[in-house]
């Protein structure tokens, strides 16, 4: 547990090498990526945090922006003496990465973007965001007793089996006012001002399927993002790092092996 400002911030920590740190999507926690905690210590120290307002962590202190999450993961970061580290986050948790990239880019050797937006305003039709937010309205709404934070669209076919225990424990762990918080925050983003300059390398990982960030917002980045590579994983939808995660971890690895630190 680190302290910033206030805020307990849990993580957890295996393994040992050059950092690779792991960014989660909306309504999950550092157990998104367990599949890559257990496959990638071999070769890297793994991070997964559970940012403010998810898992283990302090709740999200009132009126958090983009900018604080992005200094509260500074903050951990050097407290672990980890960077410049390899950044990886999904879906909300590439947005994230992005923003942590903009105001500390020393402390990142490489981004990995998984299935995530510049931003929904970045990356979609205004019709889109406004739908996307009208349902994030209409599913917070709802009393206590009924909240259900699965978003549309996650997976392209069927939950994988394997994680239907840890997807039911995320779940129920969601804080409405930290899904609330961040959706909004996700709806305002726009950060196609901050793609040109990225000058770090940059891995771009997608599923095929992937209905919520579709391959169109993929190429987006790999056409603002200078040298940004691609890779496509079949059978894949949003969740790529749960679906395929034997494709994902493979991907991973060897960029971040193709950067190594000298």
């Amino acid at each position: 547990m680190v302290r910033v400002e206030g805020v307990e911030v849990v993580h957890d920590r295996v393994g040992e090498g050059p950092p690779l740190v792991f960014l989660h999507g909306a309504a999950s926690d550092a157990r998104l990526w367990w599949p890559q905690l257990d496959a990638l210590a071999d070769a890297f120290t793994v991070v997964a945090w559970d940012e403010p307002g998810a898992g283990r962590s302090s709740d999200l202190p009132e009126s958090y922006g983009l900018a604080d999450y992005a200094h509260c993961l500074a903050a951990v970061v050097e407290s672990l003496r980890l960077g410049p580290a390899h950044v990886a986050g999904l879906s909300w948790g590439g947005t994230l990465a992005l923003e942590f990239y903009r105001h500390h880019a020393d402390l990142v050797r490489t981004l990995i973007l998984a299935d995530t937006y510049a931003g929904w305003k970045g990356s979609l039709p205004a019709e889109e965001v406004r739908a996307r937010v009208e349902g994030a309205r209409r599913m917070l709404a709802v009393p206590p007793d009924a909240f259900d934070p699965t978003l549309p669209g996650l997976f392209a076919g069927e939950r994988p089996a394997t994680y239907l225990p840890l997807l039911g424990a995320m779940g129920a762990a969601v804080r409405p006012d930290t899904l609330r918080r961040q959706l909004s925050l996700m709806a305002e983003a726009d950060q196609r001002d901050l793609l040109p300059a990225v000058s770090v390398p940059t891995l771009l990982v997608w599923g095929e399927q992937d209905a919520r960030s579709p391959l169109t917002v993929a190429r987006q980045f790999q056409e603002s993002v200078p040298g940004a590579e691609l890779v496509v994983i079949p059978g894949a939808g949003h969740v790529s790092n749960l679906e395929r995660p034997e494709e994902f971890n493979r991907a991973v690895r060897g960029f971040c092996r193709a950067h190594a630190p000298v």
